[in-house]
């Protein structure tokens, strides 16, 4: 992407939702749609990582099949777009370099979208403060991870705390690395993943030990 899904999107509130997309599935596409309807945002981004640094042993699908399995998964939806700029940026993907460098190019308000796992775990992410600055919080539930609530940020970071809103759902138990387990083990995907992912999958026969690359 860039410039141009972000041209549409000049004021108002821009939805960031990043993740590895390893592989995209209904359940990311599910609470990007909540987000976007339950905070009334007019776009939502997702951002494939580069290399995502809370997973530096892991091995991971190339950027490029990536983002082409989320161009797949988010076409029709005229609210949604991909942003490479992670993929193109070298080292580590933070999200708060990411935020800083969309703040540059929109003037929207940033909303990052994030998992109730992943926003329990804010403080080991690089400059935590930062970015509740430069953006708000959305939290989706996800089920058999612990809830998350306000108490988590009024403790602290509690000038802060009323920068995250708790959304309601939805509540789907789903994990693309139980996706992937599925695959290598030739377990079927179907109405996992939507189709034009399942079709890109199998066409380019991802999630086989040879198509897997180590981060170092």
């Amino acid at each position: 992407m860039g410039r141009a899904a972000l041209g549409a999107c000049v004021t108002g509130r821009l939805g960031v939702f990043g993740g590895t997309f390893d592989p995209i599935h209904i359940g990311h596409l599910a609470v990007a749609q909540e987000a976007a309807e339950a905070l009334g945002l007019d776009r939502v981004l997702f951002v494939p990582a580069g290399i995502p640094p809370h997973k530096p042993d892991r091995a991971i699908t190339p950027g490029e099949h990536r983002l082409a399995m989320v161009e797949l998964a988010i076409a029709g939806n005229e609210r949604f777009a991909t942003d490479r700029r992670e993929l193109e940026r070298p080292g580590r993907s933070y999200t708060v370099d990411t935020l800083e460098s969309l703040r540059r190019d929109t003037s929207s308000e940033l909303v990052l979208v994030v998992s109730a796992d992943s926003f329990l775990d804010l403080l080991s992410w690089r400059e935590p403060r930062r970015i509740l600055e430069l953006a708000r919080i959305a939290v989706a539930p996800r089920d058999g991870y612990p809830a998350a609530g306000p108490d988590f940020l009024a403790s602290h970071l509690p000038d802060l705390a009323g920068r995250a809103t708790f959304l309601d759902g939805p509540h789907l138990r789903l994990s693309a690395s139980e996706l992937r387990a599925r695959a290598a083990t030739g377990r079927s995907l179907r109405y996992l993943v939507p189709d034009a992912v399942l079709a890109y999958i199998g066409d380019h026969a991802l999630y086989t030990d040879h198509m897997r690359t180590a981060i170092s």
